[in-house]
């Protein structure tokens, strides 16, 4: 986990705290208009929260601005229990008349869930459409949208009880997994995964990206017409990579990481957990390069999870601590 590595500084230019955020921006996406949906106030076994006794909440910022702030979507929907809202991983999915749905992968009471809403802009809401859980889907951590109601999602452990999850992080048990969820079908795509993280595709929708957290990996995958993945490549690290994110533009990966992850789970305010993003630019060729946009020791940002570009500017996301806003 990396415990002891030192972190060598890289600084971008003019970076600023975003206002409003304190208490972590787990994972984020940044719709072609440059709307950012954001998720806040994430409750996991073993991790810091410093707003224990307040629900999560999804926020919208919009990076046109110039100097951008965040605003709560309100839920609506008449059987949304907002007060368990756990907000971990979320997708979107932009329906051929522009309807933007929202997938957000939530944890009431510790179990998992995927809430689905629609995104309504002028009203700046999120109205509730549905709540989707299943037996293959027990430790949800992060989800990508291929559809409305269809989605590729990783499970970050194969047991859902916390001493158990606990012994198999400790043990390193390989056992986590990939799933592909419909109405009509849900079916394990990719398996063998020491806690199985962030997921994505790539932007042809030919590939689908899956970071492997203890093992250090980035893995490549093939889609197929049926929804099936052939394994392609893998890339290692040293760091332990969370979110992927990826640019539309120009297929780029850009990685959340942790690269001192023992500080994440052992958390001392005195001595916290640095943050790192990487970019991986043609991962598809025997060559990919792998460059380190933005690392930092704790002093401004920490235990980051996610980071996502967007006209020049990176936004970076949090386990549970703030968002970070820069110039590239």
């Amino acid at each position: 986990m990396n415990a002891f590595r030192e972190i060598k500084p890289v600084e971008l230019p003019n970076c600023k705290l975003v206002k409003g955020i304190e208490s972590g921006s787990e994972d984020l996406e940044v719709l072609h208009n440059g709307l950012a949906f954001i998720s806040t106030g994430l409750k996991y076994p073993g991790i810091k929260v410093f707003e224990p006794d307040k629900p999560g909440k999804i926020l919208l910022m919009d990076l046109n601005e110039e100097d951008p702030t965040v605003l709560e979507l309100r839920i609506t929907g008449s059987n949304f229990d907002l007060s368990s809202f756990n907000p971990h991983g979320i997708s979107t999915f932009t329906d051929e008349d522009n309807t933007v749905y929202l997938l957000v992968v939530s944890h009431p009471d510790l179990k998992s869930t995927v809430e689905l809403f629609k995104f309504q802009e002028e009203e700046k809401t999120l109205l509730h459409l549905k709540t989707i859980k299943h037996k293959l889907l027990p430790k949800i951590n992060d989800i990508v949208a291929v559809g409305p109601e269809h989605f590729y999602a990783t499970n970050d452990h194969y047991f859902v009880d916390t001493y158990l999850t606990f012994w198999e992080m400790y043990l390193g048990l390989a056992w986590s997994y990939a799933v592909y969820y419909s109405p009509n079908e849900v079916q394990v795509m990719a398996s063998g995964f020491d806690f199985a993280n962030g997921i994505n595709i790539s932007p042809d929708g030919k590939y689908v990206y899956i970071a492997e957290s203890m093992a250090h990996k980035i893995h490549v995958y093939e889609k197929h017409a049926n929804w099936t993945l052939t394994p392609l490549k893998s890339l290692d690290f040293d760091t332990i990579v969370d979110n992927i994110s990826v640019d539309p533009v120009t297929g780029d990966l850009w990685i959340g990481c942790h690269p001192n992850g023992m500080k994440v789970f052992f958390y001392d305010p005195e001595n916290p957990p640095g943050s790192e993003v990487l970019r991986i630019q043609n991962i598809l060729t025997e060559e990919p390069k792998v460059t380190v946009v933005y690392a930092d020791n704790g002093t401004v940002l920490q235990a980051s999870t996610t980071a996502s570009v967007y006209k020049g500017k990176l936004l970076i996301g949090t386990v549970f601590h703030r968002a970070l806003y820069c110039e590239l």
